[in-house]
């Protein structure tokens, strides 16, 4: 079975929230390469936008994005839950949000800053560009900037 689309209302590129989005995949799709949404939250935003998740994103008009757009900048408003959102209990302000775009660069850059400031353990690897997360690193991980022994000929 084919669609038709009618190509004078047809959008090969959208632009939503800084993100360039490729019209003719199916919504929920498209909106998973919007940085910080995924796929259960963007089937989610589409429940709650009312927009059919087997439309292309194409097809979308003005009204339906800006729908989508206000649900994405606020979903708590939306009664989407805060076990759902992807950044909880924020060390600034306590409250549960969504980050999205370029708000998820800067919040991860701000956090590593802080780490960096104090002095802890993992702001310290950060700083050194070492691994964080305590994996080994005698043998793995020689990729980069580490210097090796050189042998006597």
């Amino acid at each position: 079975m084919s669609i038709e689309i009618l190509e004078d209302e047809f959008q090969h590129i959208l632009r939503i929230l800084n993100t360039n989005i490729d019209g003719r995949i199916k919504v929920p799709y498209a909106l998973k390469s919007i940085k910080g949404l995924g796929k259960r939250f963007s089937f989610a935003i589409c429940k709650k936008a009312e927009v059919d998740v087997h439309r292309r994103a194409g097809t979308l008009t003005p009204d339906e994005i800006g729908r989508l757009v206000a649900i994405m900048q606020n979903p708590s408003a939306f009664r989407i839950p805060d076990w759902f959102l992807n950044r909880k209990n924020d060390p600034k302000d306590g409250k549960t949000t969504q980050l999205i775009s370029n708000m998820c660069d800067a919040r991860l850059r701000d956090d590593l800053d802080k780490l960096k400031k104090i002095r802890c353990h993992r702001g310290l690897r950060h700083m050194w560009g070492l691994r964080v997360r305590g994996q080994h690193t005698k043998t793995t991980g020689r990729r980069g900037r580490t210097v090796g022994v050189s042998k006597k000929k």
